[in-house]
This record gives C-alpha cells, structure tokens and sequence, in this order.
C-alpha cells in the first residue's frame, strides 16, 4: 500500500509557485533600465529611484503582511497582493513621467510583492511542518531568488524585441493567472481541512490575532532591544545590498559598459538563480543539522572576497572566470535566509517569523540604498566600481558581526509573545 502524500506539500508547491512569480515580478525593472533611459532620457539614478522604492516597500511591508496573515489568512493576504500586482505593472504601459513608475513599479508593485516576501515562506513552514523546516524554507527561499533571475532573460528578449510595455503586460498576466491557484488550492492551516502539520499527530489551536500594526510594532520593539536582532539586521542589510540592490539590478547595465549584450548579461543572472536553487536548498538542509551562527559567517566572508574580485572579470563576451564567479554567486545568493530564519525562530519563539518580518525589512532597506547608491556613483564616476569594491568591504563585515551570534547564541530573548493574545 502506497502512502500517500502529505497535503503540506501541495500547499507548499502553490506557496512556492506564488513566491517565485512575485519574485519575478519584482525583478522586472533590472530589464528595464537601459529601455526607459532610450525612450525617455531619465537617468539611471532617476530609475533606480523606482527601483529603491520597489525595493524598500518589498520589506517594509514584510513584517505587516506576517500579522496580517495572522489575522486574515495567507490565502486572502497572497490573493489580494497578486491583484495589487497586476494593477501596478499594468499602469506603467501609460506612463509619460518618472513619478509614475515610482507609483507603480515602486509604490504598488512593492507593496504586492512585499506582502508574499520571505515571511510568508517563514510563516507557512511554521502552520504545516513541524519536521523539515529548514529544507522546506530552503526550497521557497530558493524560489524566490531563482523567480527573480530566472526570468530576466525572457523579459529581457520582450523588451528588446517588442518594446518594455510588453514586458509589463507579461508579468500583469502572470500575476492573475496565479490567483485562482492560490485561492482555491492554498490553506492557511492543516488543522482547516481536518489535518495536522507534517510531522506531527497533534493539532494546534489557533485563534485570529487581532491588532495586527500594534502586534507587529510590539515585536519589533522588544525584538530591538537585544542585540542579536541587530547582528540578525545589520547582516541582512548588507545581504540585500549586495543580492537585490546591486547585483540584481545593476549586474546588467555593468555587463553593458564593457560592451556585453543585454540579453548574454541576463542569462548570466539566470545562471545564478538556476544555482541558488542548488545553494539555498542545501542551505536548508545544513540549517537543520549545523549552528546557523557558523553558517553565516562563511556565507558572508564567501560573499565579500568574490565581489571584491568581480570588476576585474567583466569583458565584452562571457569567458571562464565570469562563469566561476557565476556558480559560486549563484550558490551563495540567498543561502542566508534559512540560517536567518532559524536564528529567528531559536531567539524568539512563537515572535520568530514577525521578527524575521523585521529583520528581512532590513534587507530591503539595504537593497534600496545599494540600488539608489550604485546608480548614482554610476552616473558621477562612469563606472561601478567603487560599488563592487564597497559592498565586498560591507560583507566581511557582516562575518564580523555574524561571529557574535555563534559566540552567544541564547543568550538573548525576548518574551515569547510580545502581546498578549
């Protein structure tokens, strides 16, 4: 007798087709800039600015979403940011000014994405695991980044061979075609249907939380009084930085100052999210069996020395060296997200995924600055340079601070529940 599949799996397959189309939306405006400077003359500081903004709501809305899914449901929560999606990559086709697409690719595209960021992972491993949560995690935060690179290269071809709008409509289709997956396939708990987490015999009760903003600020009030939260914060900036600010949104246009083609750039960034699949799964499964402090450490040190030696492999053709870079990068990209997450939930408890909500808001931040900071050094110095040797500097710093956590990994905590419930 065959045993049959846990329903946990079904869930967390539609929860992963969700976060790897909001990551892929969201990576749109990296195919876009060099379109949007030809067609109508803004700067790449200018776009970036749209892009920071993408950038920081993306994170800033985290946090918020985890208690608003505490109170409404994923399934409500995911649906209605598929729309706010669409809405907003939709609108920019009739744009004429650069604050138009800051209000949409920035203000609603941002707010979309950011309410199916990284907590929604976080909090959906947390319902229906109770086993293999830092494989499950692994595995959508591998979607995530993999969405976001994956498709550069086909929206890259859309918006050289039919113009950016078209691009824009894809991703508007993508996103409502992904709803009715979500609302009628995604659960919010097993317990709804009669189940119990995988792992597990023993349901659990829970009760809508009510307050979610004053929750969710009540969290990141105790959480900021203990200083792991800020080594937890302080790395994840620096990773933003260094992912989605920088590499993700100006990997290209660099690629193009030294004469490689639009397209070849792209598929290089698709490269590094087929292996993140790879790193960040792997990842994953090491978080379950090895001090995440520990894991930490090497990510960033890793990270640091090979941006430091990436401005000496850009050329005109992809070539060994840019291919090595590629692999390892790609292995690297976010396989500090399920460490982080672990952290999290071993320092806070039942608060772990809002202050992962917090934490993954810092990332963002440090995204937006990178992405504002290295189109602006772009257009003073007439190149990226100072922006690869910096963010390489930033992330042996982040080993730095990553080694208190291994140092004293219990040391701090705050209550379990932040807020009576």
């Amino acid at each position: 007798m065959t045993k049959r599949l846990h329903r946990s799996w079904l869930v967390a397959g539609v929860a992963l087709v969700a976060i790897v189309g909001a990551a892929g939306f969201r990576a749109t405006p990296g195919v876009m800039i060099d379109p949007l400077q030809q067609e109508f003359g803004w700067s790449k500081g200018t776009i970036s600015l749209a892009v920071s903004v993408n950038l920081m709501l993306f994170g800033l809305t985290a946090p918020f979403a985890a208690a608003l899914m505490d109170r409404f449901g994923m399934r409500r929560v995911v649906s209605a940011a598929l729309l706010l999606v669409a809405a907003g990559s939709g609108l920019t086709v009739w744009m004429t000014a650069s604050w138009q697409l800051v209000a949409t690719w920035g203000v609603l595209v941002g707010l979309g994405t950011g309410s199916m960021a990284l907590v929604f992972a976080a909090t959906l491993t947390d319902r229906w695991f109770a086993t293999r949560k830092g494989l499950v995690t692994g595995i959508l935060t591998a979607g995530g980044a993999a969405g976001q690179l994956v498709f550069l290269p086909l929206l890259s071809v859309l918006a050289q061979e039919h113009g950016w709008r078209s691009a824009s409509v894809t991703v508007t289709a993508a996103a409502l075609a992904v709803v009715p997956l979500v609302w009628f396939l995604l659960r919010d708990t097993p317990e709804e249907i009669g189940l119990t987490a995988y792992g597990t015999d023993e349901p659990v009760v829970r009760t809508p939380q009510r307050g979610a903003a004053r929750r969710t600020l009540a969290t990141l009030r105790d959480a900021a009084r203990t200083r792991g939260f800020w080594y937890l914060a302080g790395g994840f900036a620096i990773c933003g930085a260094t992912t989605n600010g920088l590499v993700g949104t100006h990997f290209i246009p660099a690629a193009h100052d030294h004469g490689m083609g639009q397209t070849a750039a792209a598929s290089l960034l698709a490269l590094v999210g087929i292996f993140d699949i790879i790193g960040t799964i792997l990842s994953g499964w090491l978080s379950d069996k090895v001090d995440p402090g520990k894991l930490l450490v090497a990510y960033y040190g890793l990270r640091g020395l090979s941006l430091l030696v990436l401005p000496q492999l850009f050329a005109a053709s992809v070539h060994p060296s840019m291919l090595l870079f590629v692999l390892f990068y790609g292995l690297d990209w976010v396989a500090t997200v399920p460490p982080t997450v672990a952290l999290c939930r071993r320092l806070y408890g039942r608060s772990g995924a809002i202050v992962f909500g917090w934490v993954f808001a810092s990332h963002q931040i440090g995204a937006a600055f990178a992405a504002t900071a290295a189109g602006l050094t772009r257009d003073r110095l007439g190149s990226y340079d100072a922006a690869w040797y910096g963010a390489g500097v930033l992330c042996l710093g982040a080993a730095f601070a990553s080694a208190a956590l291994v140092a004293r990994p219990r040391k701090e905590r705050i209550r379990r529940s932040p807020v009576p419930v």
